[in-house]
């Protein structure tokens, strides 16, 4: 039962993430998804007794619960930008298309790749959901940090499909996938923070303005 919620609840903010307008609480949001992956990987680490599980789930925790969305709050404070999502469709119809999206998810699972588990088909559905979504994000937020956030729920789709079908990933993948992610997240936050230092703003799509 607790892993139905925990399920629930990951696709339940990505659906918050669609809605938000503004940076904080689309952070907060990721935030609060990572959680309950988090929480996802310690029931599958306690269930199967694996130590390698267990610091996976740390790390999970300790990155992207903590220290991204850190990072990101101190990158939308420090370049003063307006606290606006950059939103191209407005929430409402955003969160429909994210409902379409999820619901593509469950044709999919259900036609075409047909598990035998309950629990693990539910789960790889969400997380099919959750990767559409964060696609769905990178491509309809103007402001770089808001596809960033996109990318990095991809990333918890992602991570949460590799658990769904195989049980998890190879412990190393795992563990470079995560310093991978921390690495690209610093990255992109200099960026993000030059391109408001030049240009004083952060929106990419006036930086289509600069091209011919």
């Amino acid at each position: 039962m607790s892993m139905g919620i925990f399920l629930s609840a990951v696709l339940l903010m990505a659906f918050s993430m669609v809605t938000s307008k503004r940076l904080n609480a689309l952070i907060r949001a990721f935030s609060a998804q990572s959680f309950f992956l988090f929480l996802i990987t310690v029931f599958f680490a306690v269930r199967e007794k694996s130590l390698e599980l267990c610091v996976v789930a740390v790390l999970l925790f300790a990155i992207k619960v903590i220290t991204i969305p850190h990072l990101l709050f101190r990158i939308v404070k420090k370049i003063k930008t307006d606290e606006g999502a950059g939103l191209i469709v407005n929430p409402t119809l955003s969160l429909f298309i994210a409902m379409f999206l999820a619901y593509l998810a469950y044709l999919f699972t259900g036609r075409l790749l047909p598990l035998q588990d309950r629990m693990q088909e539910a789960a790889f559905v969400i997380a099919l959901a959750v990767t559409l979504i964060g696609l769905f994000l990178m491509v309809f937020r103007m402001k770089a940090i808001a596809q960033i956030i996109g990318l990095l729920v991809m990333e918890n789709g992602l991570f949460l499909i590799a658990s769904a079908v195989s049980g998890g990933m190879p412990f190393f993948v795992e563990i470079a996938i995560f310093f991978d992610i921390f690495v690209c997240v610093i990255i992109l936050g200099m960026f993000v923070y030059k391109i408001n230092k030049v240009f004083t703003h952060i929106d990419v799509n006036k930086l289509r303005e600069l091209r011919g």
